[in-house]
């Protein structure tokens, strides 16, 4: 079937996860930070991960802000940064206003004039992600910002992407779903949807049961795969 609604994963594929740690690296008087802040963003976003997946296992849902948080303090502790208060506090009002990446206002917008149905489906509870969403001014090309918190289980659930079939009233075949994460196009393709995988850093592909039907250096040619 055609596609006729284009679904993204929020963080690493639609809003730089990076640029929080990025900015506050290049403010005045944080040289000590400077020198760590590529691996403190590592760090972060990987036990923000590993904290979801964990969650989901054991049955300990809590939302991504804690989650976040949670990912931040290990990452912090693990460059010896730990007691700076203030830069965490600051790390974490950043993370509410994180960029997106250049070509993702076209892109959008791209979609919208071809008539798809467009929105996020993330971890990210909702204030969170409603928050991002403003901070990019990109509210205006989506229908919708589907939560994992109206399910109370962190992705890739299958509940999960079932919040799109169910929100759009689509068959599982018309969703494009686009993320920058590997084991998340995987798993949407094992669902039934057509994926496509934002793999910017060149990641090898993980060893999964299922594989993203394209993967893409960046969103731009998203619109070319919608079809």
């Amino acid at each position: 079937m055609a596609i006729t609604t284009c679904i993204f994963d929020a963080y690493g594929t639609l809003f730089d996860v990076a640029a929080a740690a990025r900015e506050a690296a290049s403010e005045p008087g944080r040289d000590a930070f400077a020198k760590h802040w590529s691996k403190v963003a590592n760090d972060w976003r990987l036990k923000q991960l590993q904290y979801t997946w964990l969650r989901a296992v054991a049955n300990a849902h809590a939302d991504f802000w804690e989650v976040t948080q949670n990912g931040l303090d290990w990452a912090l502790e693990a460059s010896g940064l730990e007691g700076d208060a203030e830069l965490r506090e600051r790390l974490l009002a950043l993370y509410w206003e994180l960029t997106a990446y250049p070509e993702v206002p076209q892109m959008l917008a791209d979609l919208k004039a071809r008539g798809m149905n467009t929105a996020i489906l993330s971890n990210g509870s909702p204030d969170m992600l409603n928050g991002a969403v403003q901070s990019a001014g990109v509210q205006e090309f989506l229908d919708d910002v589907l939560s994992v918190e109206s399910v109370g289980i962190f992705k890739p659930a299958d509940v999960v992407y079932e919040l799109v079939t169910k929100r759009f009233g689509c068959a599982r075949d018309e969703v494009l779903f686009v993320s920058s994460n590997g084991w998340d196009a995987a798993c949407a393709t094992g669902y039934g949807f057509k994926t496509a995988w934002v793999n910017r850093a060149k990641e090898p592909v993980d060893r999964m049961p299922w594989t993203p039907a394209v993967i893409l250096p960046d969103l731009t040619s998203i619109p070319d795969h919608a079809k």
